[in-house]
């Protein structure tokens, strides 16, 4: 090989690990310093996690914690600025990814298959999924869920056929699919886009139970036209550690975002917080949170 063509060769290496140097360098921290700017997702249909206020503003038990997560960032970044960036849980993992968001906030469940592509937090919140059902939802249904013998809701046969709503894009569907067994009777699953889509369909007679994490369920229900016809199971059939989403191979900034969350839970305003979107249980919340959230 000619003399000249090597030392192109060389330079192209060169030039390309500097770039591959440049992008490792470049983590969240130097970005947001460089825009002035930290930018938080959020998702805005899973209240009391995250949801729109009113005016148009989100609001939420994960955006206060994030929230609090970009007051430490104001420490280090002067004259920080906030941009909430609106996404879908179809589209907020991958918002992360490309650097779009700095912080992904909601009722975002930690697992492996999704920290192949984002990492996470420490644990902000732990549940499990269950079922909101209609109290005249077929028994089979409500002993599924309710965990009672199915002689102890009524002696009805169980109809041809019925269906169970789960959200899209979710790690309760697949849960969902596990959990109907050869045991059950034929049950057909519909996906949809929001919650609320799945509990306007529950209501309406269109599905005969909508399966997701039991902490949502309490908030949807509580949206109901009645919700006093309407059933909360108290079966568990995952456990749902939620964290907030970040960028992977960050260790600077995952260590600033988990120091401060270990500081919110020890402060005398976290109880506050829980009471405020999870009234009676927070203290219990606490304790829960508290048992898996990483010590000083």
């Amino acid at each position: 090989m000619p003399a000249n063509c090597m030392r192109r060769l060389v330079l192209a290496g060169i030039l390309l690990g500097i770039s591959a140097y440049t992008a490792v360098a470049a983590q969240t921290l130097d970005i947001i310093a460089q825009k002035g700017t930290i930018r938080i997702g959020y998702i805005s249909d899973e209240e009391p996690f995250s949801f729109k206020k009113k005016d148009g503003n989100p609001t939420g038990y994960a955006i206060d914690l994030c929230g609090k997560i970009a007051d430490a960032v104001g420490t280090k970044v002067a004259n920080l600025k906030r941009d909430y960036v609106e996404t879908t849980l179809a589209d907020g993992f991958d918002a992360v990814k490309s650097g779009q968001v700095d912080l992904l906030c909601g009722a975002l469940t930690i697992s492996l298959g999704r920290r192949q592509s984002v990492d996470f937090s420490q644990p902000i919140f732990v549940t499990g999924a269950s079922a909101l059902l209609r109290k005249d939802s077929p028994d089979y249904l409500m002993a599924l869920f309710l965990d009672k013998r199915l002689a102890q809701v009524s002696a009805k046969p169980a109809p041809a056929t019925s269906a169970i709503g789960v959200r899209a894009d979710t790690t309760t569907d697949a849960t969902l699919r596990e959990a109907l067994g050869p045991d059950i009777p034929k049950t057909r699953i519909a996906t949809f886009a929001t919650h609320q889509d799945g509990l306007a369909a529950l209501e309406s007679h269109k599905i005969d139970a909508y399966f997701a994490d039991r902490a949502l369920l309490f908030d949807l229900a509580s949206h109901a036209r009645t919700p006093s016809a309407l059933a909360i199971g108290n079966r568990l059939f995952t456990h749902e550690p939620y964290g907030i989403a970040l960028r992977q191979d960050d260790s600077a900034f995952r260590l600033l975002v988990d120091q401060t969350l270990t500081e919110t839970y020890q402060s005398d305003a976290f109880a506050k917080l829980l009471s405020t979107y999870f009234g009676e249980e927070g203290p219990v919340l606490r304790r829960e949170i508290m048992m898996q959230s990483i010590p000083q």
